[in-house]
């Protein structure tokens, strides 16, 4: 039996919250839709709540939908009571004095066609003087991906990119900030096109491609404890890691997002940006000094150094599914009987990758990769499994196999760090048990992670968000495979696996002719 020892965060957890940011006007666009209601203004009702915002602060929401601000008020407090009853953003409750706080500050304009942009800006001039907001806006693109470059068009035309210049002092009097959500492209042309329409108006120092995967606590733990820790980084390396597995496992299904689903798939909505950033931070080496452009200098290289796929060997590094129907906690309907998804669609909804990092330090480790949909539970995670001991002196008493040391981080649903170490069981006997460390996140320290990112790009913080050589990086990587995967023919091949199991078989097969086996779900 496995002897689990909790360790909670220590005296200078205290010290460690986040700085209020400086005075801002925060622009959402797509205000009414789907994005907005269940994560950004969640996060912005959570950082209130906790004291995390400025005293003087502005809220703009812009949409086509016609409504006042009084409507667009109401749709919101909705909204935030709905996340504050499941606590789907980390926000426990639901409190009227900190909403009426909030909600004072938001207001809504329509937006009926390009030339309505500068419109909203000038209007917006005396509501930034009344907040003090000091000419620092913050653009958040909540839209569907196809209208991205329209947005960004708009706004460049209407001179939204434009900053204040720096006084005599040489400080910026007044900054402007573009956020993108993910999916960043379809592919690597779709990519290019878009950072190149992005820096036709902004400076890349201006620009946030969000991947809120990032904003986890564990994710970001990843760095201080590779770097921070003399008795990790020593043995981070080919000599005695055997092979690295990243799961991104949901037991939900497509839910209301048939259409883009349908669009996008597993390997553009996970891989290109989640799975791969995980790798990135698993895998790279230590920068110089802690600054942005040196740690996304270095995830950069990672992926400049993973093995290009070849499209027509995908057998050897891939393994795609589709889920049928199933039961989980009632039945459940295969992909292709959800809604706005085509009978006959050949989307996958599962992938596992292997990839193989050609340096020095990983050369020879696999990287395992797998995320899907309607899977058995819910799980994200990396594990490091380290190799065997190079001979086992308790043959007599064990056999010729002694369970390899194996470092989890754990992402999701709980945020935790655990380490499994081989140590004698009590009793006469020498019987050998694997013995759990864990680091557990105390709850309330955390933010929610889209509340992380709107606090890091308030305060310009870059680190958490991926510049243009990584997203092109990526699409590189991934796009001749996707290119490939959509030419051949699998109507009849999917389904393949049923909702609620542990995904389909090919993936097994993926890692048992490495003789290895996926950690259980």
């Amino acid at each position: 039996m496995a002897v689990s020892t909790v360790l909670e965060a220590g005296p200078q957890a205290a010290s460690c919250e986040f700085e209020r940011p400086k005075p801002f006007n925060l622009f959402i666009f797509g205000a009414t839709g789907d994005l907005t209601k269940r994560k950004i203004l969640p996060s912005l009702y959570q950082l209130n709540t906790l004291s995390l915002l400025p005293e003087d602060f502005l809220i703009v929401g812009s949409g086509r939908q016609k409504i006042n601000t009084e409507q667009f008020r109401q749709q919101m407090r909705e909204a935030v009571r709905n996340a504050a009853s499941t606590s789907g953003e980390g926000v426990s409750g639901f409190n009227e004095g900190k909403w009426e706080e909030l909600a004072g500050r938001l207001h809504y304009m329509t937006l009926e066609g390009p030339g309505s942009y500068s419109g909203m800006l000038a209007q917006c001039a005396p509501l930034e003087e009344r907040y003090k907001t000091c000419r620092n806006r913050i653009f958040y693109l909540a839209v569907p991906p196809s209208a991205f470059g329209d947005v960004i068009k708009n706004l460049g035309e209407a001179g939204a990119a434009t900053e204040v210049f720096p006084d005599d002092a040489g400080e910026k009097k007044g900054y402007s900030h573009i956020v993108v959500e993910k999916p960043f492209g379809r592919d690597l042309e779709s990519a290019r096109k878009l950072n190149g329409i992005l820096r036709g108006y902004f400076k890349e120092e201006q620009i946030y491609r969000m991947d809120h995967f990032l904003a986890k606590e564990t994710v970001q733990n990843i760095l201080m404890f590779r770097f921070s820790n003399s008795i990790f980084e020593p043995v981070w390396n080919n000599h005695y890691i055997d092979h690295v597995q990243i799961t991104a496992a949901e037991t939900l299904g497509i839910e209301h997002r048939g259409g883009y689903y349908e669009e996008s798939g597993v390997l553009r909505d996970m891989f290109q940006n989640h799975m791969l950033h995980l790798l990135t931070l698993t895998a790279m080496e230590p920068p110089s000094v802690f600054s942005t452009g040196r740690v996304r200098g270095e995830r950069t290289k990672v992926l400049r150094s993973i093995k290009p796929l070849d499209p027509n060997g995908m057998d050897e590094f891939l393994a795609l599914g589709q889920y049928g129907k199933g039961r989980m906690d009632g039945d459940v309907p295969a992909y292709r009987n959800e809604p706005d998804v085509s009978p006959k669609s050949t989307t996958a909804t599962y992938a596992a990758l292997k990839l193989e990092v050609e340096n020095w330090r990983w050369r020879g480790v696999p990287f395992y990769l797998r995320s899907g949909k309607r899977l058995a539970s819910r799980r994200g995670e990396i594990s490091i499994h380290f190799k065997p001991v190079p001979h086992t002196i308790f043959r007599e008493y064990t056999g010729d196999k002694i369970e390899p040391n194996t470092l989890t981080l754990c992402i999701q649903p709980d945020e935790k760090l655990d380490l499994f170490l081989q140590a004698k069981q009590p009793g006469s006997r020498i019987c050998l048990g694997p013995v759990r460390l864990d680091y557990i996140y105390l709850k309330g320290i955390a933010t929610a992670d889209y509340a992380r990112i709107l606090l890091d790009c308030m305060q310009g913080d870059q680190m958490l968000f991926a510049s243009a050589e990584e997203v092109e990086a990526s699409w590189e990587l991934l796009t001749p495979v996707i290119k490939k995967t959509e030419s051949i023919g699998l109507k009849d091949f999917f389904p393949n696996y049923e909702a609620g199991s542990n995904g389909p078989a090919l993936a097994d097969a993926l890692l048992a002719k490495d003789g290895r086996a996926w950690d259980p779900l």
